[in-house]
């Protein structure tokens, strides 16, 4: 049986993108060898599930269509740089959520517990919304001046935009890097999923 390598997420404005290339642009001058997020690519992860089934693709579709159906749309804003696990020693630098924070936990909760039902493991770690930029590659890299351009760069305003759907992604890995797949739209407060 063939599988899916499968996530559940929302997708962000073109606006709230362009502002997320901007601060890229500004990090890469750090010269840290690192992996960016493409902007076709960047999103709101609420669930990663990893190698589906593929004959159970269909259900997780179902079943996020059902939470979204139950949640209303919301507004979110984005801003601030930052770096996981610390800006001292970055592996992933992200843009975090300045508003709508509740409202997307709230949403991952859902999706979450209902796709635990269905035998996905429940994540072991607290929800913490954020849009990863970027994945440092190399430790040799100039750390030091890239953690410093971070915290030049906590009060990055990237923009809002409005959360109307959950979407499940198939994630393509290849050389070139990963490419998502809509495979259902689930409009939020609306019921149903829409094919891509």
């Amino acid at each position: 049986m063939n599988k899916v390598r499968t996530f559940v997420a929302v997708e962000l404005a073109d606006e709230v993108r362009d502002r997320a290339v901007q601060l890229i642009e500004r990090l890469r001058s750090a010269g840290a060898e690192a992996r960016w997020t493409m902007p076709q690519n960047m999103h709101l992860t609420l669930k990663f599930l990893g190698d589906v089934r593929e004959d159970a693709v269909a259900d997780v579709c179902r079943v996020v269509s059902k939470v979204a159906a139950e949640a209303g749309p919301f507004e979110i804003e984005l801003g601030g740089a930052g770096a996981f696990p610390d800006v001292r020693r970055p592996r992933t630098l992200w843009i975090g959520v300045r508003r709508g924070h509740a409202e997307l936990a709230r949403l991952q909760t859902a999706v979450e517990r209902a796709l635990a039902k269905r035998g996905f493991p429940k994540d072991r770690r607290d929800y913490q919304p954020h849009l990863t930029i970027g994945r440092i590659r190399e430790r040799a890299a100039p750390m030091a001046e890239l953690g410093q351009l971070i915290l030049e760069h906590a009060n990055f305003a990237a923009g809002s935009c409005a959360i109307r759907e959950a979407i499940v992604f198939a994630s393509h890995l290849s050389a070139t890097g990963p490419r998502y797949e809509p495979l259902a739209r689930a409009p939020l407060g609306a019921g149903g999923v829409e094919p891509r």
